[in-house]
């Protein structure tokens, strides 16, 4: 197959095979030096395909075509610039199935996750942002000075080329999450998705063309963070970076762009409450803690890894909850049946097991799991899978409920009123999210005034709405997207006073 043209998105070939190469320009290529990464299924063990290895010299080449195309596309009436982001939208539901599979493959995620949840969410991302943009309105005031009247208004410009960093734990979804409003609002991008897994924004590229984005207007670099990100995160013509990913790296681009004065989204790690109280309803309150704790294998930044649990009903959750997470069906990925998949690499399945480790050594009771999962099949024999993890018996203080693990690992706390629940759910760096089961409206609105959390959700967990903010306090991040917010991020105001009199 030619290294400069793929095929289409949708053509199963080109899914199974991993092949990835840098967009720059409207034009797939591989990079200057010729250098690659292997790119390795995580449910096999195995390499299946290339990815191009970018750095400065691919950024620049990205960074000068997004300069090129920033004139026409910003100057673009926003109902063209939607027109073009609807029909992408279009695109990626009618590769649904080709491109949930290459999710899976790339991740080591249960198709039905991916068909179910992320590759609808990276389409409804799209959708959303072509069309709130045409609603986004600007502030506008007639106002007195004297004897005279003035008009103040507000424009919103788009600010340039936008550098977007997306993360390997849910790769489309959070890749369009970023490049969405950034185009929608006229602005032009450059964007480094996981080299962990980076197949479906290849495909994504391959669409964009499709749905008539100009050349230059979307441009991808791939590569490890230390060369491509660090490049885009440091490069003079990028006024603009969102990064979503580790706390460590978020301090490191901080450290880079705060100086340059850029404008910085970092939506970082989490260590996240659930809160069960006795008088929620029991079996909801089991599942939904169950699904937030292992969904996608833990390696979701809202997940909830610490459940606390109302003491007068700890001994009755904990059976139910471990009774519950022994049930979920761990397999090859790419069986209909699978509730838990792969984690996304060797190296990560080594530091989950060893985080483990450090629970037994702290004093932990590991319930249920605590060890590599054995091969679901022949197939799957070399692959990265852990046994979804309960561990019991840990305080408020250790390592273990204070340090993001980022996969299917959580620890039960007993507590004895809402004040001491209060006091756990805040007994860490992060802020990112919590849930709060209880049937009692006033003691929830309380907690979620008192958590130390961007995201409160109530009876539920990841019941998501696009217009609302997105995002944490403390080391789980600094800015919000999602909304509004994210149309506000990648524009610049202006204020403008006409004298009217």
């Amino acid at each position: 197959m030619s290294q400069t043209e793929p095929t289409s998105a949708a053509d199963p070939a080109r899914v199974e095979s991993g092949d990835v190469l840098h967009f720059i320009d409207g034009a797939f290529t591989a990079s200057a030096n010729d250098q690659s990464m292997e790119n390795i299924e995580p449910a096999t063990g195995q390499v299946y395909g290339s990815i191009a290895a970018g750095g400065p010299a691919e950024v620049d080449r990205a960074v000068e075509a997004a300069h090129r195309a920033f004139p026409i596309w910003s100057k673009m009436a926003p109902s063209d610039r939607a027109a073009r982001l609807l029909r992408l939208a279009d695109l990626v539901d009618a590769n649904l199935e080709a491109l949930a599979r290459a999710e899976s493959v790339d991740t080591g995620k249960p198709i039905g996750l991916a068909r179910a949840v992320d590759i609808p969410r990276a389409a409804s991302n799209l959708r959303y942002f072509a069309n709130a943009v045409l609603h986004h309105h600007s502030e506008a005031y007639e106002h007195q000075q004297g004897t005279s009247r003035a008009l103040s208004y507000t424009l919103r410009q788009p600010r340039g080329v936008a550098g977007t960093i997306s993360p390997w734990n849910l790769p489309l979804y959070l890749f369009t999450w970023k490049i969405a409003p950034a185009l929608a609002t006229g602005n032009t991008v450059v964007a480094k998705p996981s080299e962990v897994t980076p197949v479906t924004a290849h495909h994504l590229a391959a669409l964009s063309r499709e749905a008539d984005i100009p050349p230059g207007v979307f441009n991808i670099v791939h590569g490890r963070g230390a060369e491509a990100g660090a490049a885009i995160v440091a490069h003079r013509q990028i006024p603009t970076i969102t990064f979503t990913g580790g706390t460590a790296t978020g301090r490191q681009i901080a450290g880079t762009a705060a100086p340059m004065f850029k404008r910085l989204a970092l939506e970082l790690g989490g260590k996240n409450p659930t809160i069960v109280f006795a008088d929620s309803d029991f079996e909801a309150a089991v599942s939904g803690a169950a699904r937030a704790a292992f969904a996608n294998q833990g390696q979701i930044c809202l997940c909830g890894s610490r459940i606390l649990i109302e003491r007068s009903i700890f001994e009755k959750f904990t059976g139910a909850f471990v009774e519950r997470v022994r049930s979920l069906r761990q397999g090859d990925p790419q069986e209909e049946s699978t509730q838990q998949g792969a984690v996304v690499s060797r190296d990560h399945q080594q530091k989950v097991l060893g985080a483990i480790d450090v629970a037994r050594r702290e004093g932990g009771t590991i319930l249920c799991g605590g060890e590599a999962a054995p091969a679901p099949n022949d197939r799957c024999r070399d692959g990265y899978f852990i046994k979804p993890t309960v561990i019991s018996g840990l305080d408020e203080n250790c390592r273990t409920n204070r340090e993001e693990i980022f996969g299917p690992v959580v620890t039960l706390m007993p507590f004895d009123s809402a004040d001491h629940a209060i006091h756990l759910a805040n007994a860490t760096d992060y802020g990112l999210a919590a849930s709060i089961w209880t049937s009692n409206l006033n003691r929830a609105h309380h907690l979620a005034d008192r958590v130390q959390a961007g995201i409160i959700w109530i009876n539920c967990w990841l019941v998501r709405d696009l217009r609302v903010p997105f995002g944490g306090m403390k080391q789980s991040g600094v800015g919000r997207e999602g909304g509004a917010e994210a149309l506000h991020f990648f524009t610049e105001p202006k204020s403008v006073c006409l004298l009217l009199d």
